[in-house]
């Protein structure tokens, strides 16, 4: 019965959100079967894919955002530094960050535990996760590309800061 209750409240805050995204005219894929959306954005420069999913388990949403690309072997170190003072400054959302393969992503996530999700909460999820992702892949490119060394990514973070 507590698996079925969770289920229940999973695909309730699984079709709020698909109610919101619809309500500002978002194109999206649903994947119900796995109460998963798959969409993008774009933002200044580079095209954002976003992956918000509803996880029963833990109970939350947790939306995605993978960088468009992978950080090069040589500058790995200094995009760990870059990922590391990015999320310093962020009130919400985090960037995550594997210095294996070179993989950036963000992340936020928020709790539906005895709670009631709404579409303000959904509203400020996309808008938040949209900005701060525009506000970093370009420059998480350039010092992975060298056109930024980690000192001039510490300065942009300090005049953005001020």
């Amino acid at each position: 019965m507590a698996d079925e209750k969770i289920m229940k409240q999973a695909q309730s805050v699984y079709e709020t959100l698909c109610k919101t995204l619809t309500a500002r005219d978002w194109n999206y894929t649903r994947h119900d079967d796995d109460l998963t959306i798959t969409c993008g954005a774009r933002g200044e420069d580079l095209p954002m894919d976003i992956i918000i999913a509803v996880r029963p388990g833990p109970q939350v949403v947790a939306l995605y955002s993978p960088m468009p690309f992978k950080i090069a072997e040589d500058k790995r170190v200094d995009a760990a530094l870059a990922v590391c003072i990015a999320n310093y400054g962020l009130i919400n959302g985090t960037f995550d960050y594997n210095i294996a393969d070179g993989q950036i992503r963000f992340r936020m996530v928020s709790s539906y535990r005895e709670s009631i999700l709404g579409e303000e909460l959904f509203n400020y999820m996309l808008l938040v996760s949209a900005n701060t992702i525009d506000d970093y892949n370009d420059k998480f490119l350039m010092v992975s590309k060298g056109m930024m060394t980690i000192e001039q990514f510490i300065e942009s973070e300090k005049q953005n800061n001020s």
